[in-house]
């Protein structure tokens, strides 16, 4: 169905990837994988035709539809969700407006014999063909089964999309791309912002009602139960494997395995040349071998092995400032968009030093709450930042701020003040950007790497107040570990947003629980909480309705 065609892609002097060729049928579920930075996103971006390679081709049929959803997204939008979700059926309304006004041309013109008439019967012809193979489409009770399957509620419908928070609005766009029913869907971390519920309703829906699938994800269970095929993108090539994700492990293993037994093995064949040619250089006798084993060894093609990431990022927040004794106090704290209210009569203090969590379904308002302490949006009620409070904020889209036309060293040095400038290099490399990867653009990061850059910025100067929202998104299960480590150092006041209750676990001695239009106090940590709510992890929250 879509053909691959040598695809190389250079970026500053160095290659990403070189020559890599592979089909992609009508049936395959691909995971594709590989570490941060391989190029896994680019190539997605390369067949999706919203980037180019320095060479090679996508090769398509005429009528490939190819929908993609990128890891870093925000649908602006002041249509309705019901609205939005209706474009994804602009294509057929469009044929069926220009099949009617054909018929009516048909049926007034009478130049029966001209050119301009044969071409409209074509286009006609055409057109049928492909209304034909349209099943007949509900696309009010498609939207709506979409919608509630991904966690919508009917009450939501109506809403105008920029009321919605950046997980809800990535949602929509997720929504706009199942309807289409395109040939090939193209998906970047798509269960970043879903929920337990909707991730299974996902699964599903791409097992059995889409067409071709290629994903990058690193939710191993999400991954194994969708894919049928496997392609590993590493060195800058690929390995192929009609496996699942958990088969092509093993898999991978074994090929390792066979790499380093074909690498000992040549490396011992080349010393036993090497001596040969040596002990016999000047025996007359011996001219020819020894000739012959040169050129063999200057024509020998040296076995690769796969390179493991052993790269460690390298994280360590500076000394907290003395802050005042309460950061930040709240006083009837409300948020409403029209009549939804978000939630009202929050009124609360966080003590310095506390370590907080904020859990709940998503849209229940904990980016709301933080974006108001931030001063990013309105609302009634009164908030207090505490005395001498400095604020540490990576918000949940903090990737997608960053300017994609500046270099990754630009990007830290144009933040950077005083002393900590001189500094920018060493900063870089402990969050693994060095040498020549520092003039790379923004633009070419992979996900997980424009997190690590935007997370710089919180280093740039002690803070005694970080505030953390959904920070690891997009970070490998070891940068997560790292993370959270530093966390447990850093000596100030943490408010953290996230779903993942192994990051929470150790960091957080207090939680707030938002639903219901409320913000509710726990005291405990995040396994107290659960154990409270007799929950097995934090994705139950959002099953109970």
């Amino acid at each position: 169905m879509i053909l691959v065609n040598g695809l190389t892609v250079e970026f500053s002097g160095s290659t990403l990837f070189e020559n890599i060729s592979f089909s992609i049928n009508n049936t395959d579920r691909i995971a594709l994988m590989g570490k941060n930075g391989a190029g896994k996103s680019t190539l997605l971006k390369i067949i999706a035709g919203v980037s180019s390679a320095t060479k090679g081709h996508i090769s398509k049929a005429k009528d490939t539809a190819i929908a993609y959803l990128p890891q870093h997204l925000i649908v602006q939008s002041d249509k309705s969700v019901l609205e939005e979700c209706g474009l994804a059926f602009s294509e057929l309304i469009e044929m069926e407006k220009e099949m009617e006004l054909l018929n009516e041309q048909l049926t007034t013109r009478t130049d029966y014999e001209s050119d301009e008439y044969s071409k409209i019967i074509e286009r006609v012809s055409d057109l049928s063909e492909k209304l034909y193979s349209i099943e007949d489409t509900n696309s009010e009770a498609e939207i709506e089964k979409v919608l509630l399957g991904l966690g919508f509620l009917r009450t939501d419908f109506n809403r105008v999309c920029s009321e919605f928070s950046g997980g809800w609005r990535m949602r929509i766009e997720l929504a706009k791309i199942l309807l289409q029913q395109p040939d090939l869907i193209l998906l970047d971390e798509p269960t970043n912002h879903l929920d337990i519920e909707s991730v299974q309703w996902l699964e599903d829906f791409l097992i059995n009602s889409s067409k071709a699938v290629m994903v990058i994800s690193h939710d191993r269970a999400f991954i194994d139960r969708i894919t049928n095929r496997t392609i590993e993108l590493t060195m800058g090539r690929i390995y192929d494997y009609k496996a699942t994700y958990s088969d092509y492990l093993e898999l991978r293993k074994d090929r390792r395995k066979h790499q380093q037994k074909a690498f000992d093995e040549q490396r011992k064949m080349i010393e036993d040349n090497e001596v040969f040619i040596e002990r016999f250089r000047g025996t007359y006798s011996k001219t020819h071998q020894v000739q012959s084993r040169v050129k063999m060894l200057e024509k020998l093609k040296i076995v690769e092995i796969d390179q493991e990431d052993t790269s460690v990022l390298k994280l360590k927040f500076p000394p907290a400032p003395r802050a005042g004794a309460f950061p930040v106090i709240t006083k009837d704290l409300k948020k409403a968009y029209g009549e939804h209210i978000i939630f009202s009569n929050a009124t609360l203090s966080i003590e310095r030093g506390e370590r907080i969590a904020l859990v709940g379904k998503n849209g229940e308002g904990k980016s709301t709450f933080v974006k108001a302490i931030m001063g990013e949006i309105y609302f009634d009620g009164e908030i207090t930042l505490g005395h001498n409070v400095k604020i540490g904020y990576f918000a949940q889209n903090e990737a997608t701020l960053l300017d994609e036309s500046e270099t990754i060293f630009n990007t830290v040095d144009n933040v950077a003040k005083g002393e900590i400038r001189k500094k920018v290099r060493d900063i870089l490399g402990a969050f693994l950007f060095s040498g020549d990867d520092i003039d790379k653009k923004v633009k070419v990061l992979s996900g997980g790497e424009r997190t690590r850059l935007a997370m710089i910025k919180l280093l740039l100067e002690p803070v005694n107040l970080l505030i953390l929202d959904e920070p690891t998104n997009h970070l490998d299960i070891r940068t997560k570990d790292i993370l959270k480590s530093a966390l447990k150092d850093f000596d100030g006041t943490l408010i953290l947003v996230s779903h993942d209750r192994d990051f929470l676990n150790g960091l957080a001695d207090k939680v707030y629980e938002f639903g219901q239009q409320q913000i509710t106090e726990h005291l405990g940590d995040i396994n107290y909480f659960l154990e409270k709510k007799k929950m097995e992890n934090l994705k139950e929250i959002e099953r109970r309705k």
